[in-house]
This record gives structure tokens, sequence and C-alpha cells, in this order.
């Protein structure tokens, strides 16, 4: 937040300004270790364009490959031998992103008051994941924070990557459904009304399917506009219904049934399990407190309430495969025998690992080859879409074709 304040110094010099900082006691204890005393301390009143600051750029915020990019090039200051602090104001000088300059402000100030760089970065949930904030606790704890750093990094480029491999897979479906949606409409509203017409003057009997196209042509054609806002506010309804809480369940529930899409969710789960509970281990995080961070990294209901079952177990001393093992319908028996395994050898992160790499590569592989298996499918809903339409309105013309005869 933005503070103004009044300070005094030892020798009674008044100063006063403006700064950014996470709150106004983080700030008294900043002017205090520099030996200055804080007079007053309180928000500064925005300015009328402050505040409708969130108008100018509503979609501020600090994106993955940001924090991958901060992790990475925080580690290597870190290993060149700069303190936390100047690594911090380092990179707050290179960032174009106005959030995370506010953030590495803040985390700045934090440090410089006593406060680790985990309990600062902890003050930003929405931005830094507990698996980050864990992560980095472990590494100073171990007191290897740069090497948690990268690690961090490692983890966060490999679950982007993933993602991002999913979602441009599904780009290509996306679109080309959405421009037959805007075709179909332009269709209705300017080709049916005009065949609607020859059909009334010749006085041809109409089929169902017919009269069908040409009530919604002749609907599109005089209320177009309206038409484009109802499909609009149809897509957003149906965007937050889909994000909604109570909704979450049956989502999840209906992506584990789909053909070929059951298969990537539940790799993608399981690699996302894997990785995360590997590199929590491999930094020196308990079992049962890696079991409780993976439930916050997996997206999937039902994985989370494995995941749960799994530190409930771990908690009351039974094997940590067990619970894998009874859930095969979620995660592949791979996972509950490699677990098996790390848990007799001692090397539990190490399969973990393991797993990680092979079902992530197992996820690049379909993902490249998802986009041959969706566009069959395309073919069909096109072709299916288009002889209805085309049926519908040249069966009337062979019943003019067979009057006429």
């Amino acid at each position: 937040m933005l503070l103004s304040y009044r300070t005094k110094s030892s020798t009674g010099e008044i100063a006063e300004g403006v700064l950014e900082a996470a709150d106004r006691f983080t700030l008294a204890r900043d002017f205090r270790s520099r030996g200055l005393t804080p007079l007053s301390i309180r928000e500064k009143d925005k300015s009328f364009m402050d505040k409708i600051s969130i108008f100018k750029n509503p979609f501020a915020r600090v994106k993955v490959a940001d924090q991958i990019l901060l992790t990475k090039n925080l580690s290597g200051m870190l290993k060149a031998g700069l303190s936390l602090t100047r690594a911090l104001s380092v990179l707050k000088k290179q960032t174009k992103n106005e959030t995370l300059s506010k953030i590495l402000i803040s985390l700045t100030n934090d440090i410089n008051g006593g406060e680790t760089l985990s309990a600062a970065l902890s003050k930003f949930p929405d931005v830094f994941s507990k698996l980050f904030v864990s992560m980095a606790r472990a590494g100073e704890e171990s007191g290897n924070l740069s090497g948690a750093l990268s690690d961090i990094g490692l983890n966060l480029e490999k679950s982007h990557s993933l993602t991002k491999k999913i979602h441009g897979a599904l780009i290509y479906p996306g679109v080309i459904m959405s421009a037959m949606v805007v075709i179909g409409i332009l269709m209705f509203a300017f080709v049916v009304p005009t065949l609607a017409n020859t059909f009334k003057e010749l006085g041809v009997v109409l089929p169902v399917s017919t009269r069908a196209l040409i009530f919604f042509g002749n609907f599109f054609s005089h209320n177009l506009l309206l038409t484009f806002i109802i499909l609009i506010s149809l897509a957003f309804g149906v965007y937050s219904l889909l994000r909604a809480k109570f909704m979450a369940k049956y989502i999840d529930f209906l992506f584990l049934k789909i053909p070929v899409v059951k298969n990537l969710v539940k790799e993608l789960n399981t690699s996302r399990t894997a990785r995360s509970m590997s590199s929590l281990l491999l930094s020196g995080v308990s079992l049962t407190r890696s079991v409780e961070i993976t439930e916050d990294v997996v997206q999937n209901v039902y994985y989370k309430k494995v995941l749960n079952q799994a530190k409930v177990a771990v908690e009351k001393g039974a094997p940590f495969s067990e619970v894998f093992e009874k859930n095969s319908n979620l995660y592949p028996i791979m996972m509950s025998e490699m677990i098996q395994v790390g848990e007799e050898t001692g090397k539990l992160s190490d399969m973990l690992l393991q797993i990680a790499l092979f079902y992530e590569e197992e996820i690049e592989n379909k993902t490249k080859n998802l986009s041959t298996i969706i566009e069959p499918l395309l073919m069909v809903v096109i072709g299916a879409g288009v002889g209805f339409f085309a049926i519908s309105m040249i069966s009337p013309l062979y019943s003019i074709l067979g009057s006429i005869n």
C-alpha cells in the first residue's frame, strides 16, 4: 500500500514523504532500524485517477512466466554472492510488471525489518502458492535458498509448459467452433429470410425442420444485435457457472468420464502430484506437510480427496502407497508400485520424480496428437450441421420441381 509518513532523525530533522510498503507496522520497523523515529504513518488518500486505475488495467497480475524469471534470476544472483535485499532491489529495477514491482518493494521492506523471505512471500497467497513458500522456507532452513529457488523455477516451468501445451491443443477447435457459430448466425440472418420469402410466394408446404430454420432466421435478421448480446451473455453466464465452487465436483467428474480427455486428466494430475511431492521432499519438507501442500496444487476435487486420505494414513503410520493402490481408478498402478519401492529403499523423492518425468512425457506426446484426434470429430459436427441446413432448405425446392412436373 502507499503510505505517507513523517519522521524525526536523531539530530531532530523532520522528513516527510510517500513510500510503498506492505503495511504501517512494516514501514515503522524499517524507519526504526535506520535510526529514525516515525511521527505519523497513514495510508495515502488515493487520487481520482488512482481510484479508477483498475479500469485502465483490469488484468494487472503476476504471470507464471514472471514468477519463473524471478526465481531463476534471484537464484543466480544469490549464487553470485549478492545479498537478498540487493538482489530484490536489482529485480525491482528490471521488472516492467507494476504489480510485481510493488511486491518486490514489500519483500525488501519485510526482509530489512527482520523477516525471512518465505514469511514475506506468504503475504501474497494469490501470487505465490503454498508450494512456492514451503520450498523457499525449506531452502532457508537448510541454508541453500538459491538451490531451492532454482528448484521452484524448474517446478513452475514444467507445470506451466504442460498447461500451455494442453491449452494450445484446445485453441484450434475453439476457434473453429466460434467461427462456425458466427457464420451460422449470419446465414440465418441474411440467407434464410430470402429463401423463406421465395417459399411463401410459391405457397410451398414446408417441413418442420424448414419452418424451425425460418423462425430462427426471421428472429436473427430482425434482432441481430440482440442475438449477439444474448450469445455473449450466455457465454459469460456459462463461464461464471463453470467457475462456481459448487460446480467443481460435477465438472471434475465429467472430465474423468469423457473418452480421451479422462486419460489426459489422470496423467496430468498424477504428474503434478508426483513432481510437487518430489520437489518438497527433496527440499526437506516432511511427508505429511508435502502431501498437504500437494493437495492444494492439484485442481480436481477427487484427487484432493485421495491426497487428504493419504495424509491421514501417513499420520496413523500406514504405508503411503496403500491409499494410491486403493484408488487405482484415479492414480495408475505404476504410481502405487513406484511409491512402494521408494518407501522400501528410502528413495521416495527419486521415485516420485521418475513418475513425474514419465507422465510429463506421456502428456507431451498426447497433446501433440490431440488436434489430429479432435479434427475428425469437428468435421463430423460441422458436416452434420451443414447437412441438416442443406436438407431443410433444399427439400422444399424439390417439392416445387415435383409439382411442376
